[in-house]
């Protein structure tokens, strides 16, 4: 089945990552050279077929808001496995460092952490494949495309996923409060690790915390009572990767 990625953005990473079956490109009849020239350049590379229409049939191949004058027709999202993650963690040479989705709803939340993630080095992702969103084109654009880059795994049980990373010896933290949780400031952050963020309102699950090796808070002194999920993972990320010497960065 095909779906429809749009965006300027978001359509040149699907052609930079080319992970995914790529069946056409589409642009937008007097657009800008400048704009469009390095996506129908990568799609030439790749031999991709280009197409070109007025704005009307692309905002009815669409089906959707603004496209900026490009569309790719592409096959459904690839996901990973979690062996996949971690080979990319080795073929970096670098100590694993992933983050699971304990339910994480709505396509802003998960689009922003994608793309922070991808930004701040993460190996790959983890979520629970039921009551967790699909990989969607909307996703994919709320990611600016970083989705196309990451390996994303969809599993069974998120708590035996948990167990497997720590017998592969990667330490668990999950974000959320309580008594038993640490500052960021009181644990080493550098090492194998897996960040695990919960649902907006209700945070992790039970059993899904009883699961983590330890519990990590982040400090507020504002009026307002907790971050927003994706915000707070995102600090996470940073931090995490802030540990590792911002290896990599650029």
């Amino acid at each position: 089945m095909s779906e429809i990625l749009t965006r300027r953005n978001t359509v040149l990473e699907a052609l930079r990552a080319n992970r995914r079956q790529i069946y056409r490109l589409w642009v937008q009849k007097g657009s800008q050279p400048k704009l469009v020239r390095p996506i129908e350049q990568l799609a030439r590379q790749h031999n991709i077929p280009i197409y070109t229409a007025d704005k009307q049939k692309l905002s009815e191949l669409a089906q959707a808001g603004d496209h900026q004058g490009v569309l790719l027709e592409v096959g459904s999202y690839p996901y990973a496995s979690v062996d996949d993650i971690f080979y990319a963690a080795k073929s970096r040479n670098e100590q694993p460092f992933i983050l699971l989705f304990d339910l994480i709803q709505g396509t802003q939340n998960v689009g922003m952490l994608l793309r922070t993630a991808e930004i701040c080095g993460v190996h790959g992702i983890i979520m629970q494949e039921r009551r967790a969103p699909d990989i969607t084109p909307l996703i994919v654009q709320h990611s600016v495309g970083a989705a196309e880059h990451l390996p994303i795994a969809q599993v069974t049980n998120l708590v035996q996923t948990i167990k497997e990373l720590q017998a592969r010896e990667v330490w668990v933290a999950g974000t959320d409060f309580g008594d038993d949780a640490l500052k960021p400031s009181e644990i080493d952050l550098d090492r194998p690790l897996a960040i695990v963020v919960g649902h907006e309102g209700d945070g992790l699950r039970r059993l899904v915390r009883e699961s983590c090796d330890f519990i990590i808070e982040l400090p507020m002194r504002g009026q307002v009572e907790s971050l927003n999920a994706a915000v707070a993972g995102s600090v996470m990320l940073y931090m995490a990767w802030q540990a590792r010497g911002f290896a990599g960065a650029k």
